[in-house]
């Protein structure tokens, strides 16, 4: 029951209703209904577990009134890098509460409050010359440093907040302090995505009913709506199972605790040097109250996160080599073992954050707004910035890729082999024979797309403090005389073994696993471009199985002689470079392949190689951990 609570309270329920005591059977019920009645024992646990889960959020730690936090560990912003956060931290974060709230009353509140401190610090401070330097949130005396984080965080408001009344506050009250002479911060970049035209990706003030309900969830639990949530908008299905999984990973009951989660973020993140990822989850590793030496290095972690250094590389670069002594070399190191489902937990979280790395350069994912990278104190070199600008979207201009080249005829050749390759299917079926050296075939040529970019990539000290061996990376099966036998499906998939282990050991992960990886592979609006009415199921399989190729993965029952008939070799240089080495990924890349499809059909090309780079990391971790158990 108190998991019910809990789940209710940090999700939809969060900020929407109060617990309250109902005097006549001494038991607590939601809302003004008198429904849901729980027992105080049932309250008491509910409390507890419920303050564990809010820790997380960065903005707005909504807990219902009657709900006491047994601890607070958690902060709104930090101040410098991996410092903890003080008492003064988690008076700051009062200032947001109720902005995630679906109550009105309450975000007015909440804004009025957020007005009147600005209002007042910008006083206490004083106008700003305008030739003083342009201020980071990081830099100047505490009190500007302070003011510009709050600056900061409001203009992320204005584009980010999924309710408008908030954002509509958010902008007067920018207009308010650039008004009293203080500089206020900019966007930098054009929208949430390097690659993407913001025009075409989903505007929080102009999604469905169903989007918003997502987005106002998804902004109650994590206190922001991040870029990668709008770039995967444009699939609301597939976005609300990926929310509810990641949620479950990081928040709710599990082996591991928040802060060992959020560390394992970051190491899977920077393996890719992925720092969009490492800085959210060192931000949210301080809030749950992380020790701040451990982000000095991976060498400053405690000794069993040390131990996790090995699989978390395999499974990035070459998962096929993972055997069950790297499991047994966890599992009974003498101090600082790991337990099976420990162990679990932490292999779930590398493979999400390893493909989840692909999906944020494969987007080209641009900075949160009110982080380095995504705001500027700068003004504009030409003319005078506004914050009406923010609001309107004129605070910068599409590039000259805000509309693709078209190759004419392209999408009418793949609709035609498509159609071919079902007439072939129909009229004869290749023998396994011949089934297994297409495959061979295939797997051989993956070997030899050489990723674009394909330069040595040296990661910044601020990124490779959180993984050892940097020069470690992807390798092709048969570089030097390598052999590694193929990965039968048949004799170990993630539907007959790997889902039933995951659910044994972390209940209920399994399935929202299986629930994510459906909802990729399965998603179709039959469409192709212009094109209505279209089965696009061959097309989706050959993606997937091509992706599972490169990892030595074979299906028995599927023709890998389409593979080459589907993908041309610009798409094949995206995936593999996309899949195996992200950090290569370039707009121009993204740009060289479907030029005739639509923005949100390259999305889904992503998710697709999203999940299916995730479930085969899972497949090979999974695999060695049943071989050590049996």
């Amino acid at each position: 029951m108190c998991k019910m609570l809990c789940t209710l309270a940090c999700t939809e329920w969060l900020g929407l209703v109060d617990w309250k005591e109902n005097a006549n059977s001494s038991k607590y019920y939601k809302g003004t209904d008198n429904q849901k009645l729980l027992p105080p024992d049932d309250i008491t646990a509910g409390r507890t577990r419920l303050a564990t889960c809010v820790l997380r959020c960065p903005i707005a730690r909504l807990v219902p009134k009657n709900v006491t936090k047994p601890y607070c560990t958690s902060t709104t912003h930090v101040k410098s890098p991996y410092q903890r956060m003080d008492a003064q931290d988690q008076e700051t974060l009062g200032r947001w509460d109720g902005l995630a709230s679906r109550d009105p009353s309450s975000r007015t509140a909440a804004m009025e409050h957020i007005r009147q401190e600005v209002l007042s610090k910008v006083e206490a401070i004083g106008p700003e010359p305008m030739s003083s330097p342009c201020l980071s949130p990081a830099s100047g005396s505490p009190a500007r440093s302070d003011l510009n984080a709050v600056l900061a965080h409001l203009l992320m408001l204005t584009k980010r907040c999924p309710f408008e009344d908030v954002r509509e506050r958010c902008v007067r009250l920018l207009q308010a302090v650039q008004d009293l002479g203080v500089r206020i911060p900019r966007p930098l970049g054009n929208g949430p995505s390097r690659f993407i035209p913001e025009k075409e990706i989903l505007q929080v003030s102009k999604v469905d009913t169903r989007t918003q309900s997502i987005f106002e969830d998804a902004f109650a639990a994590l206190g922001r709506l991040d870029n990668i949530s709008l770039v995967m908008g444009f699939h609301p299905q597939y976005l609300e199972s990926f929310l509810r999984t990641q949620h479950y990973l990081l928040q709710m009951d599990g082996p591991l605790s928040l802060h060992y989660r959020h560390y394992i973020g970051i190491m899977a993140a920077a393996r890719h040097q992925c720092s969009y990822l490492v800085n959210l989850h060192v931000n949210d590793f301080l809030q749950v109250g992380g020790d701040p030496k451990w982000l000095n290095g991976l060498d400053g972690a405690p000794r069993k996160l040390q131990q996790l250094g090995e699989l978390n590389k395999i499974l990035a670069h070459r998962p096929w080599l993972l055997t069950k002594e790297h499991i047994e070399g966890l599992l009974k190191a003498e101090e600082h073992s790991w337990s099976l489902a420990e162990l679990i937990h932490a292999v779930v979280l590398l493979t999400h954050y390893h493909s989840l790395a692909s999906f944020t350069f494969g987007c080209g994912i641009m900075p949160e707004i009110h982080c380095d990278g995504g705001h500027t104190f700068r003004p504009p070199s030409v003319g005078h910035y506004c914050v009406c600008d923010i609001a309107n979207g004129n605070n910068h201009h599409d590039g000259p890729f805000g509309s693709q080249e078209v190759c004419g005829g392209e999408v009418e050749v793949l609709m035609e082999r498509m159609k071919q390759l079902q007439e072939c299917r129909d009229d004869e079926e290749a023998s396994q024979e011949e089934m297994a050296t297409r495959f061979e075939r295939e797997k051989t040529e993956s070997m030899l797309v050489v990723t674009a970019e394909d330069e040595e990539w040296v990661p910044s000290r601020d990124i490779s403090r959180h993984f050892e061996d940097p020069s470690y990376g992807y390798k092709d099966f048969s570089r030097r005389g390598e052999h590694v036998p193929t990965f039968r499906v048949q004799d170990y998939s993630w539907e007959d073994h790997g889902y039933s282990l995951v659910n044994r050991l972390y209940p209920d992960v399994g399935q929202m696993l299986d629930e994510k990886f459906q909802m990729a592979y399965n998603l179709t609006y039959n469409t192709m471009a212009t094109h209505k009415d279209v089965d696009t199921s061959m097309l989706r399989r050959a993606i997937w199985n091509y992706i599972h190729c490169m990892f030595g993965i074979r299906y028995d029952d599927y023709d890998y002689g389409e593979i080459n008939q589907l993908l041309d070799r610009s798409f094949k240089i995206y995936i593999k470079t996309m899949v195996c080495s992200p950090e290569k990924t370039t707009k121009r890349m993204y740009e060289s392949f479907w030029r005739q499809f639509q923005h949100s059909e390259k999305v889904h090309v992503n998710l697709l190689l999203m999940e299916a780079r995730m479930q085969a990391e899972l497949l090979y971790a999974l695999r060695a951990i049943t071989r050590y158990m049996t």
